[in-house]
């Protein structure tokens, strides 16, 4: 995740330099080296380990609604793992389920306001759906990233309803939005870490 946010720091930026104020790519570029840093510190026992200490430094690195939302996800998706070693597709589901619930909380989002939600929901109904069905925690992710891909596509013709690009109002059409950007992207480096 931190590689796919300093490949993608510009592109992410330029995305925010059209609807927002420009620092997207850069605050998530932060975030994620933090976040390195703390778990190089770190000797984490399990997977919710590593993901609260992601949700530390990002909480406490990224700067505007980004750090605070991505922070809450991380943070409520290591809530319902507990303490298990190894994850299952349902585990990933309900991970994933958690930190939908936790951006929609913290932001009051729903789907259609052109924000992390419209790439995040169909993530879930996606990985929800691939894990009901049997598959694997590569497919669920997988699953996961593509519906993100799509979800994140679709906001282009979306007006703004939240957020800073909410005040450009109509003129918010025809920009995809940076951080349901950053969502498939997350997500599609997830799929890359656990296929190798």
């Amino acid at each position: 995740m931190a590689a796919a946010m300093e490949e993608h720091r510009r592109y992410l930026t330029q995305l925010d330099a059209a609807i927002g104020d420009a620092d997207h790519g850069t605050n998530m570029h932060r975030g994620f080296q933090a976040a390195l840093e703390r778990l190089n510190g770190a000797d984490p026992d399990t997977p919710a380990d590593v993901l609260k200490a992601v949700s530390m430094a990002l909480i406490s690195k990224v700067g505007g609604a980004a750090g605070p939302l991505y922070g809450t996800a991380f943070l409520r998706a290591a809530g319902v793992l507990g303490g298990k070693g190894e994850l299952s597709a349902a585990d990933l589901a309900a991970a994933l389920e958690a930190a939908l619930e936790g951006i929609k909380q913290r932001g009051r989002a729903e789907e259609g306001q052109k924000t992390i939600v419209d790439a995040l929901a169909p993530a879930v109904r996606a990985a929800r759906e691939a894990a009901d069905g049997g598959g694997s925690p590569e497919e669920v992710l997988r699953s996961a990233a593509e519906a993100a891909r799509k979800g994140a596509e679709a906001t282009v013709e979306m007006e703004a309803k939240k957020g800073r690009a909410s005040y450009l109002g109509k003129r918010s059409i025809g920009h995809q939005d940076p951080g349901a950007t950053s969502t498939y992207l997350l997500l599609d480096a997830a799929v890359r870490g656990l296929e190798g």
